[in-house]
C-alpha cells in the first residue's frame, strides 16, 4: 500500500464523492443476481478501504469484500485524428448474504 494513502482521512465529505455511478452492464447485471457483486465506478484514487466504507454508508448494506480494477481508455480515431476515452477505476463489490440493492438491479 502507498505510504500517502495510509493515513488520508476517511471524512463523510470524502466518501459521499467516492462512488460515481454503478458499472451497468449485462456481466454486471450476472454478477448481481448470481454472484451479491455489484459494480460501481470509483475515483481514480479511491482505495479499497474508502470503497467499502462509501457502500456501507450511502446504501446501508453491509460489504464482505472489496476489489478494484484500473481500466485503460480506449483509442478511438475519427479519420485522421487519434483521441483517446478517459481511464477509469472499477470496484467489485460483493454483499454479505441477505444483503441486496434493488435499485441497481435492472437498470437500463
Amino acid at each position: 500500500m502507498n505510504p500517502r494513502n495510509i493515513h488520508r482521512s476517511s471524512s463523510q465529505d470524502r466518501l459521499m464523492q467516492v462512488l460515481i455511478e454503478p458499472w451497468v452492464t449485462e456481466k454486471a447485471t450476472n454478477c448481481a443476481t448470481q454472484q451479491n457483486t455489484y459494480i460501481f465506478r470509483v475515483l481514480r484514487d479511491a482505495t479499497k478501504l474508502e470503497v467499502k466504507a462509501a457502500v456501507e454508508l450511502l446504501l446501508s448494506v453491509q460489504v464482505t469484500r472489496v476489489t478494484v480494477a484500473n481500466v485503460r481508455g480506449k483509442l478511438k480515431r475519427r479519420g485522421n485524428q487519434i483521441g483517446r476515452r478517459a481511464k477509469t477505476r472499477k470496484a467489485f463489490v460483493t454483499l454479505a448474504p441477505g444483503n441486496v440493492l434493488h435499485h441497481v438491479e435492472g437498470v437500463s
